[in-house]
């Protein structure tokens, strides 16, 4: 009998876009459980609620873990790895996670340091180049590469 696959991925998806929806339907289609691990944030103004109800909404049979209080020290160095998982295993250890999503760097650290397979999915942003930053700062003009619920929240959010 084949283990189990089950994936993961962190992120803010403040908002939530093609980009991402990309990858978390790659990861629907190969992996038997997904988790998406939502970090908080005070940079941005889009409640972790909100970026939740957006994923579960559109993907029902995803797992979501919010993530409070997140380290402010990020990078690819060996301290900062090691205090990022420190913080992320926090969340996820209880989980018999087999693979990590995403289409940054970091994942090929995220994925060695849990001794688990590094699936980055269109990293060069071939067939999605968008920012969540961007779309931030300039809702319209990417409003194409949003779900219609998250433009629509967006606009009530973005715009106050």
């Amino acid at each position: 009998m084949q283990a189990k696959k089950i994936g993961f991925t962190i992120g803010k998806f403040a908002p939530l876009h093609a980009g991402h929806q990309y990858l978390i339907e790659t990861a629907i289609k190969e992996m038997d459980e997904f988790i998406i691990v939502i970090y908080e944030t005070d940079k941005i103004q889009i409640p972790i609620e909100q970026r939740a109800k957006w994923i579960k909404t559109l993907y029902p049979q995803i797992h979501i873990i919010y993530a409070y209080n997140p380290p402010k020290q990020y990078g690819l160095d060996n301290e900062s790895v090691e205090i990022q998982m420190q913080y992320l295993l926090k969340y996820i250890k209880q989980y018999p996670i087999t693979h990590f999503y995403s289409s940054e760097q970091y994942g090929g650290k995220v994925a060695e340091y849990m001794g688990i397979i590094d699936r980055r999915v269109d990293t060069q942003r071939v067939k999605f180049s968008i920012s969540a930053t961007h779309i931030r700062k300039e809702l319209e003009k990417y409003k194409t590469s949003l779900p219609n619920i998250v433009y629509e929240d967006c606009k009530k959010i973005l715009n106050k």
